[in-house]
C-alpha cells in the first residue's frame, strides 16, 4: 500500500471541481485496511471515505487523507426457493451490483438502476428513486471502526435510516469504513411501479412488466432523459432533497399555490424541491460557469472550470428564494467539504 501526496481529486468527483488531498490512498483489501489503521499519516490526519465521488463537493482542498474504498467481489451467501441473499463488497459500482441481480432475475433494487457511486456509499445516504430505497432490502452493513480497526455487522434497525440518510452520515459519521453490504431480493415477482413517472412511462409505450429488466431498462431511459452524464456534464444528480411538510402546511401552500405536487409517504407529506426550484426560476438558468440544469431542477451543474464555492454560492441563492417564495428550507443532498 502507498501513500501519495497532494494528490488531485479531479477525476475522483463527479462535478469535477479540482481539489487535492494531503495524502491518499487506495484500499484493496480487507488487510489493506488493517494496515492502513496502523499508519501514521492515517492516525495523526482528517479522515474522507471516497467511493465514486458522485454525491460530494469540494469547495476547498482536504487538508487530510482521503481513502478510497477500492474493495470488489460479489457472492451469494444464500440461496432460497423464494429469496436471495446477496453480499457486496463497498468498492463494487452500484449499478454494476443491480446489473447483476437485474440479469438473474432478481427482484428488489431495479428501481434504483443508474444511480452513481459504489455500493459502500449506498448505506450512506439510504439510497433511493422512483418509489424504492435501499432499506428496502438490505439486511446488513459491514463496518471497521476506525479508532479499534475492529469489524462491526450493523443490522438495518442500527442503520438508522431515513430519507437520505443514515447513523453513518450523522453520529458515526467518519468513524466506521464501510467494508461491504448484504441484501435479501426477491426470485418470485415483486414489482414496484407505482410511483408515478413509472407508471406513466409503462402506461405511455403498453409495457406489461415481466421482470426486473423491464423496470430496470424502463428506469435507465427516464434517468437518461432527464439527468445530464457526469462524464459530460460535471454534477452530482440530485443536488437538493426532496422537502416534507405537515397537513397545516401543505393546505396553507395549497391555498396560494393550487396546482402545488405532493406525495404522502408514512405520515409525512413529500413536495418535489425540482418543483420549488422550478417555480422560482432557476431551471435551465446559467451564471458563469455554473447553473442549474435544463431538464431537472435539483440537479446543478459545472460548465467547466468551476470551483466549488461557486457550486455553493448558487446553491444558497436558490434556497434563499424557495425560502422567500414559499417558506420552505431546502437542504443538500450532497456533501460538502
Amino acid at each position: 500500500m502507498k501513500i501519495l501526496k497532494d494528490y488531485s481529486l479531479f477525476k475522483l468527483n463527479t462535478f469535477g471541481i479540482l481539489a487535492n488531498a494531503k495524502f491518499f490512498v487506495g484500499v484493496e483489501s480487507e488487510k489493506d485496511l488493517a494496515e492502513l489503521f496502523n499508519l501514521s499519516e492515517f492516525k495523526q490526519n482528517k479522515k474522507m471515505f471516497l467511493g465514486g465521488g458522485s454525491n460530494v463537493l469540494f469547495t476547498k482542498d482536504f487538508d487530510g487523507i482521503v481513502v478510497l474504498n477500492k474493495l470488489k467481489g460479489v457472492e451469494i451467501l444464500e440461496n432460497n426457493a423464494d429469496t436471495v441473499i446477496i453480499r457486496a463488497m463497498g468498492g463494487e459500482i452500484w449499478h454494476d451490483l443491480v446489473m447483476f441481480a437485474v440479469n438473474n432475475g432478481y427482484w428488489g433494487i431495479e428501481n434504483l438502476s443508474s444511480i452513481p457511486g459504489t455500493v459502500g456509499a449506498a448505506p450512506m445516504q439510504n439510497i433511493g428513486a422512483y418509489g424504492a430505497e435501499l432499506k428496502d432490502c438490505l439486511e446488513s452493513v459491514e463496518a471497521y471502526e476506525i479508532g479499534a480497526g475492529k469489524k462491526k455487522i450493523f443490522n438495518k434497525k442500527e442503520c438508522e435510516f431515513g430519507y437520505r440518510d443514515s447513523v453513518f452520515k450523522n453520529e458515526l459519521k467518519g468513524k466506521y469504513f464501510i467494508s461491504a453490504i448484504t441484501l435479501k431480493l426477491d426470485k418470485k415477482e415483486k414489482k414496484n411501479i407505482t410511483y408515478k413517472v413509472l407508471a406513466d412511462f409503462f402506461e405511455r409505450n403498453n409495457i406489461k412488466v415481466k421482470n426486473p429488466k423491464d423496470v430496470s431498462d424502463a428506469v435507465i431511459f427516464i434517468r437518461k432523459s432527464k439527468l445530464p452524464d457526469p462524464k459530460i456534464l460535471g454534477n452530482a444528480g440530485s443536488f437538493f432533497k426532496n422537502v416534507f411538510v405537515d397537513k397545516g402546511q401543505l393546505e396553507k401552500l395549497r391555498n396560494k399555490y393550487p396546482d402545488i405536487p405532493h406525495f404522502e409517504e408514512n405520515e409525512a407529506i413529500k413536495i418535489p424541491a425540482g418543483w420549488l426550484i422550478e417555480q422560482c426560476g432557476w431551471k435551465g438558468k446559467r451564471i458563469g460557469n455554473v447553473g442549474v440544469h435544463e431538464k431537472q431542477a435539483l440537479v446543478l451543474v459545472n460548465y467547466g472550470g468551476a470551483t466549488g464555492l461557486e457550486i455553493m454560492e448558487l446553491a444558497n441563492k436558490i434556497i434563499i428564494s424557495v425560502k422567500e417564495k414559499f417558506g420552505l428550507e431546502l437542504s443538500p443532498e450532497v456533501n460538502i467539504v
